[in-house]
């Protein structure tokens, strides 16, 4: 029996997604579970998961592809029983790609089987002693394989496998080989020297190249070099300048970066951000954390941070100021009964927020051991889409890397975020008398299409007097 691969159902916000790294090739075994290929979103890297053990007979969607929610991207037999030899690319399927063709394909838009194989140039002699062989016919492992889209922009420019003179792989023919061939033998008719290679392409293939080179090529304008440089992803030419060399590299940017660029230009463009500041003395709670963090790690079997004290004050802030922990909806204000505080978090792809649900129910402990387990899955790239879906309000906390003050940009559609920053000694003023306290600025980013300047302020203040004063959390004062 054949069972389908398919990417799993992406969360509605997310219409594309693009493959990684398939973990299997064609033709190993696979068991139920195993993960076949990671998939990046713009939120999250998803494992594809075997459906069913057998045998990974076909892969539709190569290393790299855009995908959909729910689409195919290979197949299993369930039945079959692993070949002796796996091949050793997705390429190789030959076989199954031509079979696959339906029987109304035009002759002038399909390859012909011997097309696909490079004719030998001798023809070797054969002898009483060894097995007669066909006319036209190589040993099998010189066969140079082709893929379907390999054989189909072949097709669409009269190409045969054996007008590719050049390629790095004798045993296998790569798209990159077709544009290099079809780069050079226009750079040759451009100069007004045409080899035979290059008459099969005609005015005729250069007036419809957006079609017949597919979506990546322009006959008229190609050039071998740069998009060699395309396909390959490989660090860039030197610039020289005199006798200089400034070695560049280019590398695209993931799914997530890209996202990330997009809600933040969004947020600026689309909201009236304005930031406002306060500091807090962090004395109380050090000193709070310093006298109970060894009884409260024994008990609970997770460290005390501080995070877990501004999630609290600022649950308690927000329930002063619902306003901040609203949010704009075409001409109406969203106001919120809960408090699901998204929680930034650095990981290796980016900056990711997953979100702590009903955060005023949780307690010291509990809001530890959860950001704890976040920041785990953020580094191992096992966050779900339903981790970071969501969000009343933010916090960020960008004195771990030893940021001192900075405005935060909003995520939307929420409201306001919270900033964070070192903390720091500084001179203070208390009773008249100047002293060393260890400090933090505050910093509130917010929309000022529905906060007011009163209530950014207050909110802070709010935070400030929770955090100067623990014992107000306890009470919720």
């Amino acid at each position: 029996m054949t069972v389908e691969v398919k990417v799993p159902v992406l969360a509605e916000s997310i219409a594309e997604a693009n493959l990684l790294k398939w973990h299997k090739k064609v033709g190993e075994t696979v068991k139920r579970g195993d993960n076949l290929i990671d998939i990046e979103t713009d939120k999250v890297t998803l494992e594809v998961a075997a459906p069913n053990s057998g045998v990974l007979i076909e892969i539709l969607k190569q290393d790299g592809d855009e995908v959909e929610s729910d689409e195919i991207i290979g197949r299993i037999d369930t039945e079959k029983q692993s070949s002796v030899e796996a091949p050793s690319s997705v390429d190789t399927i030959k076989d199954k790609a031509e079979t696959s063709q339906p029987e109304s394909t035009k002759p002038e838009d399909a390859v012909p089987q011997q097309q696909t194989l490079l004719e030998p140039e001798h023809e070797p002699a054969t002898s009483q002693s060894e097995p007669a062989q066909q006319p036209h016919s190589i040993p099998a492992e010189k066969t140079p394989k082709v893929s379907p889209a390999v054989r189909n922009l072949l097709s669409e420019n009269k190409l045969q496998t054996s007008d590719i003179k050049t390629h790095k792989d004798p045993d296998r023919i790569t798209k990159e080989d077709v544009l290099n061939h079809l780069g050079a033998a226009l750079s040759t008719v451009a100069s007004g020297n045409q080899p035979p290679e290059a008459t099969a392409i005609t005015e005729s293939s250069r007036s419809d190249s957006q079609t017949s080179v597919s979506k990546n090529v322009d006959l008229k304008n190609i050039d071998p070099e740069k998009q060699a440089q395309k396909v390959e992803a490989t660090p860039a030419p030197v610039t020289n300048i005199g006798e200089e060399q400034r070695p560049q590299e280019r590398t695209p940017m993931t799914r997530l970066r890209k996202r990330v660029a997009k809600r933040l230009l969004s947020a600026q463009h689309d909201n009236a951000l304005l930031t406002t500041f306060n500091e807090v003395n962090m004395q109380p709670v050090v000193d709070l954390r310093h006298r109970y963090k060894e009884e409260f790690e024994k008990t609970h079997e997770i460290k005390l941070g501080f995070m877990s004290f501004f999630t609290r004050a600022t649950v308690e802030a927000l329930k002063k100021f619902p306003v901040i922990n609203a949010s704009v909806e075409g001409d109406d204000i969203l106001y919120r009964g809960y408090f699901d505080i998204g929680i930034a978090v650095s990981s290796p792809r980016g900056l990711v927020v997953p979100v702590l649900r009903d955060a005023d129910t949780l307690s010291f402990a509990a809001i530890e051991t959860r950001i704890a387990k976040f920041g785990q899955k953020a580094k191992e790239g096992k966050l779900t889409i339903e981790d970071l879906t969501g969000g009343t309000f933010t916090i960020t906390n960008g004195g771990v890397f030893g940021s001192l003050l900075s405005t935060p940009i909003i995520n939307p559609p929420q409201s306001a975020i919270l900033g964070m920053h070192k903390i720091q000694d500084r001179p203070v003023a208390e009773n008249s008398e100047v002293v060393i306290r260890p400090m933090m600025y505050l910093a509130l980013t917010y929309d000022h299409r529905i906060i007011d300047g009163k209530e950014a302020v207050q909110f802070l203040v709010t935070i400030k007097e929770q955090l100067e004063d623990p014992s107000r959390l306890l009470l919720q004062i």
